[in-house]
């Protein structure tokens, strides 16, 4: 009994040790914003001493066109996210109920561009927008980023599709419906879980890139949050209160998109009962 009650002390305690070390940047960052003129990072003891200010967050807000490039990030991000969904799940159900020859060998290269590491694509993706005569427009940066998006969607999402029982289709036939009405109102539905998670990871990775935003975005007025923040840095010197500001703002909208699709978070299970025996 005293084994077991130190056995399980120690794992409690490296639990805790571990979420304490991984939760200690964060808060180091959040009370790095209350202090005024941080152009040196504060020392620990001085963070843990300071009194609570949000004049950096009201400075970042009104600073450098600062909400302008929230909402393009926030209005390019949402297009990504739902065309990204969207056609990933079209695409993930025709590989789980159709069949075609040579499916297994397209799928199995669409897996193979996932080993690309996405810097190198930036020279050809760009080369590719400019010839379309997209670069400088938001079309240009929607298409790169569902397209990229695509393959990871369907790697993710053809196995939630697979396990729906086709039995679950036979009442949209039975009322004279299509494979599209099935997609819409079958696999869709039953794919909540798997598509709140993919929403949550596609919302983060397009809110946060930066490196092809740079290069397809030319003007100051399009340009994304990720590159604003960086607009807070001087020439010769880094304002940390204001910049870990602004990186606490842009988290905001990820964090509130988290709670928001928690609950559809990938549980097993999800479709048991679909199908009464």
């Amino acid at each position: 009994m005293k084994t077991s009650f130190i056995n399980k002390f120690i794992v409690y305690a490296v639990i805790i040790a571990g979420a304490l070390l991984f939760v200690f940047p964060f808060i180091y960052m959040i009370l790095t914003t209350f202090f005024q003129g941080t152009n040196t990072l504060p020392k620990p003891d001085q963070v843990f001493s300071v009194k609570v200010n949000f004049s950096n967050y009201v400075t970042v807000w009104n600073k450098n066109n600062f909400v302008n490039y929230f909402m393009n990030s926030v209005i390019v991000t949402s297009v990504a996210m739902v065309g990204s969904l969207f056609l990933g799940a079209l695409t993930a159900y025709g590989f789980a109920r159709f069949t075609f020859p040579g499916k297994e060998l397209v799928f199995r290269i669409f897996l193979l561009t996932m080993f690309i590491p996405g810097v190198i694509n930036i020279i050809p993706q760009f080369v590719i927008i400019k010839d379309m005569g997209l670069v400088n427009t938001y079309s240009g940066l929607w298409l790169v980023y569902i397209a990229g998006g695509v393959i990871g969607n369907v790697f993710f999402l053809r196995g939630f599709f697979e396990s729906i029982p086709k039995e679950l289709e036979e009442s949209v036939l039975i009322d004279g419906g299509g494979s599209w009405r099935i997609f819409w109102n079958i696999y869709l539905p039953q794919s909540l879980p798997a598509l709140g998670t993919l929403a949550i990871f596609i919302f983060q990775g397009t809110w946060e890139e930066y490196f092809l935003a740079l290069t397809l975005i030319k003007s100051e007025a399009m340009r994304t949050l990720p590159i604003a923040i960086l607009m807070f840095n001087d020439k010769y010197s880094t304002n940390y209160g204001q910049v870990f500001a602004a990186s606490i703002i842009a988290l905001l909208p990820v964090i509130l998109l988290y709670v928001t699709f928690q609950k559809k978070f990938v549980q097993s299970g999800f479709n048991e009962g679909g199908v009464k025996g």
